[in-house]
C-alpha cells in the first residue's frame, strides 16, 4: 500500500507552529538581519533559514488566496486574505530588501558556487536595483484592488431556459448544434458582462494609475519597461516581442483564416458570427469527456498513470489530500490555476469545470503545473522553485499535447476522440494570435498611460482586428466587440504575464514533436528540464527539454506546419 499522506517538511529554524502575525515574524527577521556570518558555510546556512521562513509565508498566503477564490462571497475569507496583503506583506517587503542587501554585501557571497547560485544571485541584484520603499504601499493597494476583479466576475451568472448558470456553465450552450440556442446563450453572456463593464473600466483605470506610479518611482518611463525588469526577462526584450507578434500575424493568422473558411463551409454559413466559433462542424453535440468533477479527476489520474506511473501517483496524492476544487459554482472566482504549496511540496488545483472539452484541457494543463511542483519540491532553496512563466507554462502546455495519446480514457467513441484531438490542435494554433493580441494591447496600455476607457476600447479593436478578431464577423456587435478584453483575468491581476503562453506553446509543440518520434526519450528530457526549477538560465532549461528557446518567424513556420500536418492526419 502506497502512503498518500504528504509529510509536512520539518522546520529547523522557525517554530513548527507559528501564527503569521507581525509580532511573531519580526524577531525572526531581526535575527536574520543581525546574524553574524563568518564563513561561506554560515552564509549557506543563513540562506536556508531565510528560505524556510519564505516558504512558510508563501504557503500561508497561498491558502488565504485559495480559500478566498473558492468562495469570493465569504467576507471572512476575503478579510483574512486582505490582512496578509495589508498587514504582513508591506512590513516584510522592506526587510526582505535589507536581507537581499546583506547577502550581496557579504564578503562570502563571491565564495558561493557561482554556477549553482548564478540565476538566484542575478535575480537578487535585479530586485535590489528596482526596489523603492515608496512602492511598498502601492503594491498593497494594488493587491487589494486587483481582488475586486474576482469579486465582480465571481458574482456573474445568467438565466437560460429558466435556470441559473455561471458564465462557465452557460458557455456550454455556445457549442449547441442549434444556431438559435448558441446565439441566445452568447448574447445573454455578453449582456451580463456589459452590466459590469463600467465598474471594471473604473477599476482598470485605478490599476493603471497605480502601476504607472510604481514605474515612475523606480525610475522608469513606463510600467511596461519596469515590468520587463521586474519579471526578470533576461532572455528577450521589447523588440523581440514585437517581432514575435509580426511572425504570428504572418505565419499563424493565414492558417487560422483557412480553418475559419472551412468551418463556415461545413456549417453551411455565408459568414461566421462569434457564436459560431465553438460549435462542432461535425453536426454533433458538444463533446462530454466526463460527467462531473470527481470523474474528471479520476480519469486524469488514469491518463497520467498511463504516461508514467509516477505522474499518476502525484495526482493521486493530491486527491487523497483534498487538493482539488474543480466544479463551477456561483460565488467562485473565474478561471483556473495550480497553486504550489511551498512547504507541503504539493499544489492545489482550482478550476471551473462544466463538463466541456476545454475543462479536460484545463485539467491536464494544470496537471502539468502540478507535476512541475512535485519535481521541484526538494530543491535546496525556495527561490530555486520560482520558475519564470516561460518555463512554468512549458510544463503545462506540453502536458496538454503529451496526454493526447491517453485521451481514449475520456472518450469511448473513436469519432469523438478524433474530434477532441482536432479541436485541441486548432486551439493550440488559436492560442498564438490571442496571446499576441493581449500582449500588444498591454504594450499599448502602459506606454499610453493617460488614455481613457474609450481610447482603450478603440485600441483593443484595432489590435484584435489585426490578428483576425477571432475570425468572426462582429458587425452590429460593436459594444460586445470592444469589451472582449475584460474577460482576460491576467490584464487585471497579473499584468504582462501572457506572452509567456505563446513562447511556451511553441516549446510545447516542439516537445510533442519529439515525443511522437521517441516517447521515452522526450518524456525524460521534459521531466529533467522541469526538475531544474530555476537553477539554470531559460535557454539551458529549454535545451535540457530537447528543444530551442526560439520564436523566430522560421521556427514558428516549421512548428505551425507540423501541427497542420497532424491535423490533416485526423481528417
Amino acid at each position: 500500500m502506497i502512503n498518500l499522506i504528504i509529510p509536512k517538511k520539518t522546520r529547523t529554524y522557525i517554530p513548527q507552529t507559528i501564527e503569521m502575525k507581525w509580532d511573531n515574524l519580526s524577531p525572526i527577521l531581526d535575527e536574520l538581519l543581525n546574524r553574524e556570518i563568518n564563513s561561506v558555510q554560515e552564509l549557506e546556512k543563513w540562506l536556508k533559514d531565510k528560505s524556510e521562513l519564505e516558504a512558510a509565508l508563501e504557503e500561508d498566503f497561498a491558502w488565504r488566496y485559495i480559500r478566498m477564490s473558492c468562495d469570493t462571497a465569504n467576507e471572512d475569507l476575503v478579510q483574512k486574505f486582505q490582512y496578509f496583503a495589508t498587514e504582513i506583506e508591506p512590513k516584510i517587503s522592506p526587510v526582505a530588501n535589507l536581507l537581499n542587501k546583506k547577502l550581496i554585501a557579504s564578503e562570502f557571497a563571491e565564495e558561493l558556487d557561482q554556477e549553482k547560485y548564478f540565476v538566484y544571485l542575478r535575480a537578487i541584484r535585479k530586485s535590489l536595483e528596482i526596489y523603492r520603499e515608496e512602492n511598498v504601499a502601492l503594491f498593497t493597494k494594488l493587491q487589494v484592488a486587483q481582488q475586486r476583479y474576482q469579486s465582480t466576475t465571481g458574482a456573474m451568472s445568467v438565466v437560460l431556459n429558466d435556470q441559473e448558470y455561471t458564465l462557465e456553465q452557460a458557455s456550454n450552450f455556445i457549442k449547441d448544434i442549434s444556431r438559435a440556442v448558441r446565439q441566445q446563450a452568447w448574447e445573454t453572456i455578453q449582456q451580463r458582462r456589459l452590466v459590469d463593464k463600467d465598474a471594471l473600466n473604473i477599476l482598470f483605470d485605478e490599476l493603471i494609475v497605480m502601476r504607472h506610479q510604481v514605474a515612475l518611482n523606480a525610475g522608469f518611463e513606463n510600467y511596461r519597461d519596469y515590468m520587463f525588469q521586474a519579471l526578470g526577462r533576461f532572455d528577450y526584450d521589447v523588440k523581440d516581442c514585437y517581432e514575435f507578434h509580426e511572425a504570428i500575424e504572418k505565419e499563424i493568422v493565414p492558417l487560422l483564416k483557412e480553418q475559419a473558411e472551412k468551418r463556415a463551409e461545413l456549417l453551411g454559413l455565408e459568414e461566421l458570427k462569434p457564436w459560431d466559433m465553438e460549435v462542432s462542424t461535425s453536426g454533433k453535440p458538444a463533446l462530454k469527456p466526463f460527467k462531473n468533477g470527481e470523474e474528471l479527476i479520476d480519469k486524469t489520474i488514469t491518463a497520467f498513470t498511463s504516461i508514467d506511473p509516477k505522474l499518476g501517483q502525484m495526482l493521486n496524492t493530491m486527491k487523497a489530500n483534498n487538493l482539488f476544487d474543480v466544479e463551477s459554482r456561483k460565488g467562485k472566482a473565474p478561471g483556473g490555476y495550480n497553486y504550489p504549496l511551498a512547504e507541503t511540496g504539493a499544489p492545489f488545483i482550482f478550476m471551473n469545470s462544466a463538463g466541456s472539452l476545454r475543462d479536460l484541457t484545463t485539467m491536464v494543463h494544470e496537471g502539468g503545473h502540478a507535476v512541475h511542483t512535485f519535481l521541484t519540491a526538494n530543491l535546496e532553496l525556495n527561490d530555486f522553485k520560482h520558475c519564470p512563466s516561460e518555463v512554468a507554462e512549458l510544463a503545462s502546455m506540453s502536458m496538454e499535447l503529451i496526454s493526447m495519446d491517453q485521451w481514449p480514457v475520456y472518450f469511448d467513441n473513436e469519432g469523438d476522440l478524433i474530434r477532441a484531438k482536432k479541436e485541441q490542435l486548432l486551439d493550440v494554433l488559436k492560442t498564438l494570435p490571442w496571446v499576441a493580441v493581449i500582449d500588444q494591447f498591454q504594450h499599448w496600455i502602459y506606454t499610453n498611460p493617460s488614455h481613457n476607457a474609450a481610447d482603450r476600447e478603440e485600441a483593443f479593436k484595432q489590435i484584435y482586428n489585426r490578428f483576425g478578431a477571432g475570425f468572426a464577423n462582429w458587425d452590429g456587435l460593436e459594444h460586445e466587440f470592444g469589451n472582449v478584453w475584460q474577460k482576460q483575468l491576467h490584464l487585471f491581476e497579473v499584468p504582462f504575464y501572457y506572452i509567456e503562453y505563446a513562447i511556451a506553446q511553441l516549446g510545447a509543440i516542439a516537445i510533442w514533436k519529439n515525443y511522437k518520434e521517441n516517447p521515452e526519450k522526450a518524456l525524460q528530457q521534459y521531466l529533467d528540464a522541469l526538475a531544474l526549477g530555476y537553477t539554470k538560465p531559460m535557454n539551458e532549461i529549454y535545451e535540457t527539454a530537447g528543444i530551442k528557446f526560439d520564436f523566430s518567424s522560421s521556427y514558428i513556420k516549421d512548428l505551425a506546419l507540423f501541427v497542420k500536418d497532424e491535423l490533416a492526419k485526423l481528417d
